[in-house]
């Protein structure tokens, strides 16, 4: 809409205009005012209908969203008014026997069975099993209230009794001295063998490591709780350990790149993070550029926190990298240790330049959960256009659920797309097109520009519809950026490239035990003690291969 021209109006004006409005003695002049004045007002309400998101996106982190219950679109209801959205309706309408709800099986309505807790027994294997007999009775004993029949084995009864601890527990040895009255000689007696020879034993190092690295507690923060419960661990004394962790586990790190760059698929994100050793350069840089009289540096002064999640076959890798390295410039770093024999990778990223590479080594694919975004987010100002979109990808991510829940294979998957996928965003691109075509949405409003962004990323935005194993959205590295997140938030910062680093390393080491299902305590546990194994072979000491080798001989 056209910005109107101004209305230059005293307030005397004003109040004298009102008095011949009231008094039915209007002018021609008066007449023209009050037509500029109504074409302000639905200016100025288009201005702010555009604006809304950026405020209801503020009210929303402010105080929270509200879930709200979104009425499904029907195929009539979509074709009026909405210019073309009915052909998207209608093969909405015509796959909808194939979408998950009609897929899916019929759940009880009910989570678990009253009286027995949310969590089995069987959730619970690293409980200490502890068995208790009966102290009066026996197998084979006589029934105490009967007394006629023998009593006989039956499956034993289970109970779970939850304690608490500090992170770190002390055991303080008392070890008794004898002197030699005549030589002098002292005797002192011998610690358990369980004790270990050091101070902080290999599970303590790891659980410290667990605690900065997964979930996201600052030493300082953890000095003072273990101090509360009478077991103190200063700050500094946290990190020397934890760097011990990391000297056992850097060449493991190093081998998970190397596999990784053999990855089928991956998926590539980043997130801010602080160093202050590098705040500090572009400080220092910021007061040369002005001593010298220039406005700004030209180095780099940004730092990123890089995620890139790859799917290796079966195995599922997670890497980490801090630094001033953009996502795009650490997958490019990643790929030159790719086989020359291998295949073109399938990359998984949003539309950011910052993510591109060496696009010609590669396969892009986009996320079509960022495109969904930018409509969800106008659907208060938008309602009718925005719920096209909306209600189209819907089917589209239940289809893509449905193959994930059969566990189609990739060429299954791609075939079910085709048949059941395709018809819907063809109709979608349809109504895009003719939404701009025929000038149906201003362009370089909100709602075209995110028109426009579904338009310049079609090709790589549903790639899903032509190469196998292609997926639908980067949510999967977006999960993994969140133990980065939670660190930040918590610690703020790193204070050195070197610390930035160790926390990438053990990240990395702690993200992909999850995703291999693999304890991470013992794992890093199993690498401290094995320390010269991990060394001489690295490929034995992964997450999903170390058991075997630590059980080996």
């Amino acid at each position: 809409m056209k910005r109107p021209e101004e209305v230059q109006l005293s307030h005397e004006d004003g109040e004298a205009l009102r008095t011949r409005l009231a008094g039915d003695a209007l002018t021609a002049d008066d007449r023209r005012v009050l037509d500029q004045v109504l074409q302000w007002y639905f200016w100025l309400l288009f201005v702010l209908q555009e604006a809304t998101f950026s405020l209801k996106r503020l009210r929303a982190i402010l105080f929270g969203d509200k879930p709200k219950k979104r009425q499904s679109q029907s195929s009539s209801g979509s074709s009026d008014g909405s210019d073309g959205a009915g052909d998207v309706g209608a093969a909405s309408t015509a796959v909808r026997g194939a979408t998950v709800e009609d897929h899916r099986s019929e759940g009880s309505a009910g989570g678990h069975r009253p009286g027995h807790g949310r969590q089995g027994a069987a959730a619970y294997p690293g409980a200490e099993r502890v068995t208790c007999r009966h102290e009066t009775l026996a197998v084979g004993e006589r029934c105490p209230v009967c007394g006629q029949g023998r009593l006989y084995a039956v499956p034993r009864g289970v109970d779970i009794r939850i304690d608490g601890n500090a992170l770190l527990s002390a055991i303080h040895y008392e070890l008794e001295k004898l002197r030699c009255s005549a030589c002098g000689q002292v005797f002192t007696a011998q610690l358990p063998a369980g004790a270990g020879e050091e101070k902080y034993s290999p599970r303590a190092r790891a659980v410290l490591a667990l605690g900065r690295y997964y979930l996201g507690l600052p030493f300082y923060r953890v000095e003072s709780y273990q101090a509360m419960l009478g077991v103190p661990v200063p700050d500094a004394t946290q990190w020397d350990q934890i760097e011990r962790v990391a000297d056992c586990g850097y060449v493991v790190f190093a081998h998970l790149e190397r596999l990784a760059a053999q990855g089928e698929l991956i998926y590539q994100d980043d997130t801010r993070v602080r160093i202050l050793s590098l705040i500090e350069e572009n400080q220092q840089a910021h007061a040369h550029a002005e001593a010298i009289g220039v406005s700004q540096s030209s180095d780099r002064t940004g730092m990123y926190t890089t995620a890139l999640v790859v799917q290796a076959g079966e195995r599922t890798i997670c890497l980490y990298y801090c630094g001033r390295a953009h996502a795009g410039e650490n997958l490019a770093a990643l790929l030159t240790k790719r086989e020359a024999d291998r295949g073109t990778p399938l990359v998984m990223s949003d539309a950011l330049t910052s993510n591109a590479a060496d696009e010609a080594t590669l396969i892009r694919c986009h996320c079509l959960a960022h495109g969904r975004r930018k409509f969800s987010k106008l659907e208060d100002v938008f309602p009718q256009e925005c719920q096209v979109v909306i209600e189209a990808l819907k089917q589209v991510f239940d289809h893509d659920e449905h193959a994930r829940n059969e566990q189609l294979s990739p060429e299954a998957r791609l075939a079910y797309h085709q048949d059941y996928s395709h018809p819907i965003m063809d109709a979608l691109r349809k109504w895009l097109d003719k939404q701009m075509a025929d000038r149906l949405v201003e362009p370089n409003s909100s709602l075209g520009k995110a028109i426009a962004y579904m338009q310049d990323h079609w090709e790589t935005l549903t790639r899903f519809l032509a190469i196998e194993g292609a997926p639908l959205d980067n949510n999967l590295v977006e999960r993994a950026l969140k133990l980065f997140i939670r660190q930040r938030k918590n610690s703020l910062f790193y204070k050195t490239v070197y610390s930035a680093y160790i926390a990438s390393v053990l990240t990395s080491l702690i993200a992909t035990c999850i995703h291999a299902g693999v304890n991470a305590l013992d794992y890093l546990v199993a690498l401290q003690e094995h320390r010269a194994d991990v060394f001489a072979d690295p490929a034995a000491w992964l997450p999903w291969t170390y058991a075997t080798s630590r059980a080996s001989p």
